[in-house]
C-alpha cells in the first residue's frame, strides 16, 4: 500500500479488502467457514460508517455497506472502534463493558475464530499505514 489512509475511509476499506483477498490463509479458511459480519461505527468524524466481511464457498469480500448475507451485526462508537484498532482497548473489554452491541447469532463469531485470527494478521500492513483522526 502506498501512502497513509484515514481509518474507516473508503480508501481504508479498499486497502483492507486488498489485504484480505490477497491472504492465502483467509482464502483457505473461506472454504470451511461461512459468515457475514456487518460493522457499524457511529459518531465518526464524517458520520456513521458501515462495512462488512462476507466469507463462504471459497470466496472472501470486505467492503462498504452491510453484509449481503448478514449473520452478525456489531455496532460501536468511533471512540470504541479506534480504541480496539489501536490496541488501547481490547475487544473483549469492549464487549464486557457493553461498548459493542451484537445482534444476530454471536456463536457464528466463535465458530469463525480461526478466520478472525487470520484477518488480524492481514490487517497488520494496513494498520501501519492508517491514521486515526
Amino acid at each position: 500500500m502506498v501512502g497513509m489512509v484515514r481509518y474507516l475511509s473508503l480508501d481504508w476499506i479498499d486497502a483492507v479488502h486488498d489485504a484480505v483477498v490477497a491472504a492465502p490463509s483467509i482464502r483457505e479458511l473461506a472454504e470451511t467457514h461461512d459468515i457475514g459480519v456487518t460493522q457499524v461505527v457511529t459518531d465518526c468524524p464524517e458520520g456513521d460508517v458501515t462495512y462488512h466481511l462476507q466469507v463462504g464457498e471459497g470466496s472472501v469480500h470486505f467492503g462498504a455497506g452491510p453484509a449481503p448475507r448478514e449473520d452478525v451485526r456489531l455496532a460501536q462508537s468511533w471512540d470504541t472502534a479506534v480504541g480496539v484498532a489501536t490496541s488501547t482497548l481490547s475487544a473483549q473489554e469492549a464487549l464486557v463493558r457493553g461498548l459493542v452491541k451484537i445482534t444476530g447469532d454471536p456463536t457464528r463469531l466463535i465458530d469463525a475464530a480461526p478466520l478472525f485470527a487470520a484477518l488480524d494478521h492481514a490487517f497488520e500492513a494496513v494498520r501501519a499505514s492508517t491514521v486515526y483522526e
